[in-house]
């Protein structure tokens, strides 16, 4: 994709976060990768669901801007980290989907494997300590999840996920706001019933080919 219609997918992604209330006011951000050295995000201090192309930013792998004319988020270095880490991912989406926020702030992450799709679609969503938001403290709390995980709750704070690709990123956000919905019914409840151990090495085995399968689509 060109730097163009990476900007007209970042903007229609902003907007559906913003109308499924996964953000509110001017929270969140979006980035997605162009090359080894540029990154392309969302500013701070504007609504991620009102954007215009133009407010977006390119910067360097250092965090810098290249182009702009707009404020780079705070948050800025968690996305470098999470691209550091995982050179299989290109893009990245940061908001606070409320139910997922809500266990994130119950410091309760969400990995119990109550239903096969989610196991199969993210394994399960580990919970990350508290750090402030926008400090390299942060990143390091996140760090150690990032390698086999596609989302992370952060403790107080949201939730951070991550994909080869711009859109199945935003599918892991709807993922995990799922997950947290069905977690939370389920306690509600008082009923739960886990998908037995051999079952979910079955679909964890299933997922990893299906990781190996888009990676090797990516790299071809």
């Amino acid at each position: 994709m060109s730097d163009i219609e990476y900007r007209q997918e970042i903007i229609r992604i902003g907007r559906l976060l913003h109308e499924k209330s996964f953000i509110a006011a001017n929270d969140g951000n979006i980035s997605v990768r162009l090359d080894d050295n540029r990154l392309l995000v969302t500013p701070t201090c504007i609504s991620k669901g009102m954007m215009n192309p133009e407010d977006l930013l390119v910067v360097d792998s250092d965090g810098c801007v290249v182009s702009g004319f707009r404020k780079v988020t705070s948050e800025i270095g968690m996305h470098l980290m999470i691209y550091r880490s995982r050179p299989d991912v290109n893009a990245i989406v940061h908001a606070h989907p409320p139910v997922a926020t809500g266990f994130a702030a119950a410091r309760i992450a969400l990995d119990q494997a109550l239903v096969s799709e989610i196991v199969l679609a993210l394994g399960s969503v580990p919970l990350a300590q508290y750090a402030t938001p926008g400090t390299p403290q942060l990143s390091e709390n996140i760090e150690p999840h990032v390698r086999d995980h596609d989302a992370v709750l952060m403790a107080n704070h949201g939730v951070v996920a991550y994909a080869h690709e711009l859109w199945q990123a935003y599918m892991n956000m709807e993922t995990v706001e799922h997950f947290a919905k069905i977690a939370l019914i389920t306690h509600q409840l008082g009923c739960a019933h886990f998908l037995p151990d051999d079952e979910v090495a079955r679909l964890s085995a299933m997922r990893k080919k299906l990781q190996a399968q888009r990676l090797a689509a990516v790299r071809s």
